[in-house]
């Protein structure tokens, strides 16, 4: 499942992430590559220990925290901590598929990386290219948000960002696990969830159906969840 999170940042907080980032010191994208990324990638990012780095990514996991739709999409278990890249005059990341574990530098802390997210950060409108390709069961999508919109998709899937012929591309990734492991469960208590959250705007809260789906809902996931 492929899924787009409106307005995760308010326009008053992606100014301000760009401007931290426009004071931050960048280094080699390939400080947080694997072998098979390393080949392929061609960028900039904030080392992950840099404070500029922490600050925003705390912001970022704050803001996620109260999301329902990244709350009812990713059934987060673990997030691992955002961290910045930046493209720009010609900059690209070629096909790959992101690796199944990644370990916070540094400490114990480990994801099993379910799902992978881009935080867009800068205006559509002021670079061109950058678009992030994602391949898998629901096709190929070619991904350009508005700052302060995410995607989330499968961590499983082929994807790479194309080159970025004019501008500059800003970003914040991370990645995911999930309290459910399966993406086809995930997609059944998806699709129940937002059926239960329309039941109950509609003013059914406490009518038997809606509270008989809810019991369904907290069943599935109690079967199915990993904690």
């Amino acid at each position: 499942m492929m899924m787009h999170i409106p307005a995760v940042l308010s326009a008053e907080q992606v100014a301000l992430c760009r401007d931290a980032l426009e004071q931050a010191d960048w280094i080699d994208g390939n400080a947080t590559s694997g072998e098979q990324s390393a080949r392929a990638k061609r960028n900039q990012q904030l080392a992950e220990d840099a404070p500029v780095a922490r600050a925003l990514g705390d912001a970022i996991q704050d803001a996620l925290a109260v999301n329902p739709l990244f709350f009812s999409a990713a059934l987060p278990l673990k997030v691992f901590p955002p961290l910045f890249n930046r493209y720009a005059g010609g900059d690209n990341f070629g096909a790959h598929i992101d690796n199944a574990i990644r370990q916070l530098k540094g400490t114990d802390f480990r994801v099993r990386t379910d799902l992978s997210a881009t935080l867009f950060l800068a205006d559509p409108a002021s670079y061109d290219g950058g678009e992030l390709v994602v391949d898998d069961t629901f096709g190929q999508q070619m991904v350009k948000l508005a700052a302060g919109d995410m995607i989330l998709y499968p961590a499983s899937s082929l994807h790479r960002v194309l080159p970025v012929t004019r501008g500059t591309r800003l970003a914040a990734f991370f990645w995911i696990q999930s309290m459910v492991r399966d993406e086809s469960a995930r997609r059944i208590l998806f699709d129940l969830d937002r059926a239960i959250q329309a039941l109950s705007a509609d003013g059914a809260t406490l009518a038997a159906p809606t509270v008989q789906l809810t019991g369904v809902y907290h069943n599935l996931l109690r079967r199915w969840s990993e904690t």
